[in-house]
């Protein structure tokens, strides 16, 4: 069986940032409820609950905590921020709607 995902351990700095995240809610607009969301994942998993557990808490599937574990433990805090893309929609060439 595969080794549990969890997330490495916070720097100081972190802590306090992801503290301060979750209790003033930084932010406004659905950025800021993503950053949140993702906040309480990794808090959650660096207080030593397991992936079950915090999809529990967080109302979303394990895989999606898998993988917000996995970003945060390669990119930091930055994988908080929601990476969303423009609005455009692209039509093959030629083709019609």
């Amino acid at each position: 069986m595969a080794e549990p995902v969890k997330v490495r351990r916070l720097t100081d700095e972190e802590g306090r940032k992801l503290q301060r995240l979750l209790r003033r809610g930084e932010g406004k607009g659905k950025a800021s409820v993503v950053r949140y969301r993702r906040g309480l994942v990794v808090l959650a998993s660096a207080g030593g609950n397991t992936v079950p557990v915090i999809a529990r808490l967080v109302q979303t599937s394990e895989d999606r905590v898998r993988e917000v574990i996995h970003n945060f433990n390669k990119m930091g805090m930055a994988c908080l921020d929601p990476k969303w893309a423009g609005g455009v929609c692209h039509v093959a060439e030629g083709g019609a709607m």
